[in-house]
């Protein structure tokens, strides 16, 4: 599938309201607005416009990036991308059940750890970016077990909560997945 050139998108809240409904929105503003700068295609197959916009680097070097459009949805919808990684479907792109199931055996392997990064994913569904949550947790969230580290956890939870925003808007968004994570 050709892309155009990767696009840099910073998607961070350069001000936070403490308002959870007016953060989120304002995030899922900001997408919006960039997507709605793609040009247009014209026409299936090689006709049709697709993007890739690189939104995280984790300090590995690995970037989290989005593709789009979805091949099977309309709209505004987008794919989570880690580079050099492989998930559960033998692609580099995350579902939710690649966290939840990391979760939970990190929770069984060191639940002092797995309790801070239960906060540290709170900070994130509260519009905190995990580039400035991270730091703050990094020497707590040591895990014994091979599963992802927390800060690709926290990046792409991050556009999971982004996505859902997007794609669930006139229901209940982000909190969706976050009830499901909370159920660990």
């Amino acid at each position: 599938m050709p892309l155009y050139n990767p696009i840099n998108l910073n998607v961070k809240l350069q001000k936070k309201t403490g308002k959870h409904e007016k953060d989120r929105n304002s995030l899922r503003k900001i997408v919006i607005d960039t997507f709605m700068k793609e040009k247009a295609g014209h026409g299936g197959g090689e006709y049709t416009s697709r993007y890739k916009y690189i939104v995280e680097t984790l300090t590995t070097g690995e970037k989290v990036y989005l593709t789009r459009p979805v091949p099977l949805n309309k709209g505004f919808d987008f794919i989570i991308h880690v580079e050099g990684l492989t998930f559960m479907n033998g692609r580099d792109n995350p579902r939710h059940q690649d966290i939840t199931e990391d979760l939970e055996r990190k929770k069984q392997t060191n639940l002092k750890a797995f309790n801070r990064l239960k906060n540290a994913l709170e900070d994130v569904f509260l519009c905190e970016d995990p580039d400035d949550i991270y730091p703050k947790y990094a020497k707590e969230l040591v895990f014994s077990d091979e599963g992802f580290s927390s800060e690709l956890i926290l990046k792409v939870v991050k556009w999971f909560f982004i996505e859902q925003d997007v794609r669930y808007w006139n229901w209940s968004g982000r909190k969706m997945f976050m009830e499901g994570m909370q159920t660990i």
